[in-house]
């Protein structure tokens, strides 16, 4: 079964304007990098990672930003978070991950070698698009990241809102508006992700058409695929029926 979706690539413009009166104003990413690094159907090469960092039972939380360098902006994060932090294992850390591409199999190796040195650390990781999905190495490494205890998760309607109040500097005004992604998007990259932990084949192949600007989603499912992924989440793309009862 193959199912096509294409769509138009496009930018918006914003007025600028910083958020009166926000102390976290220098970490913020303007509203067009937002655009561009989470618009699900953009297929950027670089990476931004905004991120969340809460200690013990405190209610204050941290917020900053990052980008590839000469590396990957996982391991940039690792490298920091080892450098400035004066790291006691006996406080829980909690953090969350907002990242525009999920982690290569090098950066999931390396992030399980971080939480391992670090046990009182959690990790929740939410992605706007999947890495290079249908290599078997990032397949597996995603696997191996939530077999550690890692959360992942694709990105929806509330994470991209609370990214634009939290990491963005909005124009005035604008605090709950964010550029509103098609949510077919979401439950395709969920759909596939659903596949990987699942280990069965891929089930999303992704293309780009540079002379339209279209980025082309072709969805194939196999039996395997239907008799594995829960009803609800076939239920929920229109993938299958709902199974009628008659009285």
């Amino acid at each position: 079964m193959q199912q096509h979706f294409a769509v138009n690539a496009f930018s918006t413009r914003w007025a600028p304007g910083p958020s009166a009166g926000d102390a976290t104003l220098r970490r913020r990413i303007e509203p067009w990098e937002f655009e561009g690094f989470f618009d699900p159907r953009e297929l950027r090469k670089e990476t931004c990672l905004l991120y969340e960092i809460q200690w013990g039972t405190s209610h204050k939380t941290w917020r900053n930003s990052g980008k590839n360098t000469t590396n990957h902006v996982e391991i940039n994060f690792i490298e920091k978070f080892a450098a400035e932090r004066q790291y006691c294992p006996s406080i829980r850390c909690s953090i969350t991950w907002f990242l525009s591409w999920s982690p290569c199999w090098e950066c999931s190796n390396a992030i399980r070698g971080f939480l391992s040195q670090h046990p009182s650390v959690t990790l929740v990781i939410y992605v706007a698009r999947l890495f290079w999905h249908t290599d078997p190495q990032n397949r597996q490494g995603l696997r191996d990241l939530i077999n550690s205890g890692v959360t992942i998760q694709i990105m929806t309607v509330p994470e991209y809102d609370h990214c634009w109040r939290n990491f963005v500097n909005y124009p005035p005004g604008k605090e709950d508006h964010w550029p509103r992604y098609p949510v077919l998007w979401m439950k395709l990259y969920a759909l596939e992700l659903h596949c990987i932990i699942l280990n069965l084949p891929p089930c999303l192949k992704i293309s780009r058409r540079n002379q339209h600007q279209l980025t082309l989603f072709r969805l194939t499912l196999q039996d395997c695929h239907y008799q594995t992924i829960p009803p609800p989440i076939l239920l929920d793309m229109g993938l299958i029926q709902p199974l009628v009862t008659w009285r």
